[in-house]
């Protein structure tokens, strides 16, 4: 008999499949201010794993982590136009404490250019202070109209990273370096998921850039979803905040600049792009378990062999947990583990001790098979990674044949509409083109290079325009 299904289809309703996952794989729910989430700890357990994975390589490009308030004066925000303009929707704003209406209201951070580069601009004062390379871990708020829990809430957490540079060629490298080798490389060979690496145009770029670049993911239903972003800043804020450096020429220069982040959105992805109609698929590399040892039965020896197996994976380097709750009906916890898309469960049970036999489920590809006890220590690493390389290899295939080659605009929103992505070139589409997408929910995601590399400019010949509805 066919065991009941705990989530909703995706292909009967996508948005409630990802609702009902979110809840019942306890990642996280809503908070009691509309827009805001609590996250669960099965779920702040992945972004500290992306957090751990992320820092490393941030830190591997000389950058270094710092905090700035959560509080920014009002009048920080009207220093630089384009980028006040951008965010003034979005704002949260403190009038009052302590009881007293405050002299200045203060922003709730929707994101550390504004107090960042004030501070820049007391720090940098040689070239020897260049470069200044900063990142924080926080939180933000930006005021969520239309909320979904991990996309799109008031307050989420990332990181910011903001950097001043002499020259602006050194400020451009950098911002391209965090592009693909810190945000693709990770994406990629962590979460398992196949990105779009690009530019985008002029009217999706970020509120003060000059330039901004743009990881785009396909997720399960065939919409795209932006993972994360670097931007050439240029000399817009330190112009703003005077940000000035003296040159070894005896002259005053003003730096050149990048901010770039990402954010708890890439758990959402990892949902949508992943996830299929039994729950989760946790990415081993990224999983905060990759293997659950469970005990079928209370049979004592069956207990010892199951601890025993914990230490003995823990001890291989394996991140393990041992489920010997057996007063939880075994198939309950066996659902359970396969919502949260715990790469790989251990099922041992008194016949399987007779046998000298585990049961290896994979939850990525699916399917169980009896293994030797003997053999689970040295075979685990190999399937671990064999898994990892099939999402990879499935998110791949998805965005390829649901990526059609087109010429027309109509063609183009054709696709669109119909759950996939266009790719028609830029010459064709031009900003006429893109405003009218609007009308059809749809937008540009970015601009990529006849080859797939990103461009280097905006209306540089053959460049391709990567066309989606997107969350």
């Amino acid at each position: 008999m066919a065991k009941a299904s705990v989530l909703t289809p995706q292909a009967a309703d996508f948005p409630r499949w990802y609702q009902d996952l979110i809840t019942k794989a306890e990642l996280a729910d809503n908070g009691p201010v509309r827009g805001t989430m609590v996250i669960r700890p099965y779920g702040y357990g992945l972004w500290e794993r992306m957090q751990s994975e992320m820092d490393a390589r941030i830190k591997e490009t000389g950058t270094q982590n710092a905090y700035f308030p959560l509080l920014i004066p009002q009048s920080y925000l009207t220093r630089e136009a384009d980028h006040v303009e951008g965010f003034a929707p979005e704002l949260a704003v403190v009038t009052h404490g302590g009881g007293k209406e405050l002299e200045e209201p203060a922003v709730v951070r929707p994101t550390s250019e504004m107090i960042i580069n004030d501070y820049f601009s007391k720090w940098v004062q040689s070239y020897r202070d260049l470069p200044l390379l900063i990142n924080q871990w926080a939180n933000v708020v930006r005021w969520e109209l239309r909320p979904r829990l991990f996309l799109r809430t008031s307050e989420f957490l990332w990181q910011e990273g903001h950097t001043a540079h002499a020259t602006y060629e050194e400020a451009r490298d950098f911002a391209a370096h965090i592009h693909r080798q810190v945000y693709e490389d990770f994406m990629v060979n962590v979460l398992a998921m196949d990105v779009v690496p690009g530019r985008k145009t002029v009217k999706e770029r970020f509120a003060g850039a000059v330039n901004t670049l743009t990881l785009e993911g396909m997720m399960g239903d065939g919409k795209a979803l932006q993972m994360a972003t670097s931007h050439e800043l240029g000399q817009n804020f330190a112009k703003a905040f005077n940000t000035r450096y003296l040159a070894k020429d005896g002259r005053q220069e003003l730096v050149w600049q990048t901010s770039w982040g990402s954010t708890t959105r890439m758990i959402g992805a990892l949902v949508m792009m992943h996830g299929d109609d039994n729950g989760l698929r946790v990415p081993p590399r990224l999983a905060q378990i990759q293997a659950v040892v469970l005990a079928i039965k209370g049979d004592e020896a069956v207990l010892a062999k199951v601890r025993e197996l914990g230490d003995r994976l823990k001890a291989a380097g394996v991140r393990v947990q041992v489920d010997d709750r057996t007063d939880t009906p075994f198939g309950r916890r066996a659902v359970d583990w396969e919502l949260k898309g715990v790469p790989v469960r251990i099922e041992v049970g008194p016949r399987d001790l007779e046998n000298g036999t585990a049961m290896l489920a994979r939850r990525i590809p699916g399917g169980k098979e009896p293994v030797p006890l003997d053999s689970l220590v040295s075979l685990l690493p190999t399937v671990l990674e064999e898994d990892q390389a099939l999402l990879l290899k499935q998110s791949r295939e998805r965005r390829e044949s649901r990526t059609a080659e087109v010429s027309t605009f109509e063609e183009a929103v054709e696709a669109a509409t119909a759950g996939g992505w266009a790719r028609i070139p830029w010459a064709v589409l031009g900003e006429e083109g893109e405003s009218k997408l609007a009308d059809h929910a749809a937008t540009v995601r970015c601009l990529v290079a006849e080859d797939g590399s990103v461009p280097d400019a905006d209306d540089a010949p053959g460049n391709v325009a990567v066309v989606a509805r997107a969350y």
